[in-house]
């Protein structure tokens, strides 16, 4: 279902890869846009097991994409160095392919585990009583929660043969 990537030599382990989704400060969530247009956008996201939380407003081109389709990817890029004497670029990153949907419901636990996470992730050491405001403000979000179904990472072929990536 899932193509296997071309150039072995720079596969990383699944390990590492999981490492990088986790660890990152943000990604691009793929998405199938408007008219057959992709749609990437930048997005801040936290983890817990196979699930990748997501926040948004309540309308716009990212959730009406998700509606449309949710088959997505989202990518993170954990190193990134140009090495312009080798004409090359040190670098290492994870793709996450699966499936997403929209989390309304404020009832749903899962809609205050996402936002619990990414404030966990981004504000942990923001004023507790600040938090507890925020999080308290489930109504005016939505919280879009991606299934990961297949991860892959990948870096650059000298850091992977020496041993530096895994």
């Amino acid at each position: 279902m899932f193509r296997e990537m071309r150039r072995k030599n720079c596969v990383i382990s699944k390990e590492t890869a999981e490492k990088i989704l986790r660890e990152g400060d943000y990604g691009v969530l793929a998405l199938s846009g408007d008219d057959g247009y992709p749609y990437a956008v930048p997005i801040n996201y936290a983890v817990d097991g196979n699930k990748i939380y997501f926040h948004s407003a309540k309308t716009g081109h990212k959730l009406d994409a998700i509606k449309n389709n949710d088959k997505v990817s989202f990518c993170v890029v954990d190193r990134h160095e140009v090495v312009a004497e080798e004409f090359t670029t040190y670098f290492s990153s994870a793709i996450a392919f699966g499936r997403i949907k929209i989390v309304e419901d404020n009832a749903d636990p899962e809609k205050l585990r996402g936002l619990e996470l990414l404030a966990d992730k981004y504000s942990s050491t923001a004023n507790p009583e600040r938090r507890e405001k925020e999080l308290a403000r489930l109504s005016a979000v939505v919280i879009p929660v991606m299934t990961i179904e297949h991860l892959t990472g990948k870096a650059a072929r000298e850091l992977v043969k020496s041993g530096e990536i895994s």
